[in-house]
């Protein structure tokens, strides 16, 4: 997503950093096929920023802010963090943007949802004008972007985590077959949802375990049961 986005920008003629130290080769190469400027360390991109986007896995989030230290600039955290988490961090910046990201990497036609939020929230579409992510500006508080991306998410991979639980239940008593033929009789859209949910599961699940506890706590917070997303962390969580 990080390097898709800085992509983007680039084809917008923005100069777009990433710090390498303590990467992957994987990662840099990703870097730099989307044409971004190595600052080195995270510290060193800071000071030639005026703008950083912040897109990391959710339990890497409050790491990557700490790394930053002083900065004048604006901060835009776009993790799928709670927002208790999204305002501890906020209190570390000057200006802060809370951030949600909803849809797949942006390509040169198509892009994703970035819900922002906070008072500095205004100076980000302007950032992304002219690409295909689509900026929109939810209020001036911290912590709704982060609010509604915690919500989304609770359906689309809350629901993911409960089908592929429902297909182990069925597999180990013996009654795979029979519940797949009946999805597809009663309910033919369900064979599709298992599918990708396998196919996302296995190339990212990993990612998903602190982003179902965020959403958990996210509920918590709000009075809700937090025990669907704990069971859902538990369904992504590398065995």
């Amino acid at each position: 997503m990080g390097a898709a986005i800085g992509a983007v920008l680039r084809q917008r003629g923005i100069e777009v950093l990433w710090a390498s130290a303590g990467r992957s080769e994987a990662t840099a190469a990703r870097a730099d096929a989307a044409g971004l400027i190595d600052a080195g360390t995270v510290k060193e991109l800071a000071q030639r920023s005026d703008v950083l986007l912040s897109v990391c896995p959710p339990h890497a989030a409050a790491e990557v802010a700490s790394a930053v230290g002083e900065f004048p600039g604006v901060f835009v955290d776009a993790n799928a963090i709670s927002p208790a988490t999204t305002r501890r961090i906020a209190a570390t910046f000057e200006r802060f943007v809370d951030g949600g990201i909803v849809g797949g990497p942006p390509s040169r036609t198509r892009g994703p949802r970035l819900y922002v939020s906070g008072a500095d929230a205004v100076a980000v579409p302007e950032v992304f004008s002219g690409t295909p992510v689509d900026v929109r500006v939810l209020s001036e508080r911290v912590g709704d972007a982060s609010a509604l991306k915690m919500a989304y998410a609770a359906w689309t991979k809350g629901t993911a985590a409960l089908v592929l639980a429902i297909r182990q239940v069925a597999r180990s008593e013996g009654v795979e077959d029979a519940l797949l033929a009946e999805w597809r009789e009663s309910i033919p859209e369900l064979e599709a949802r298992l599918a990708a949910a396998e196919r996302s599961a296995a190339a990212k699940g990993w990612r998903w375990v602190a982003e179902m506890e965020e959403i958990a706590a996210t509920f918590e917070a709000s009075g809700a049961p937090a025990g669907f997303h704990r069971a859902a962390a538990d369904v992504f969580r590398p065995s």
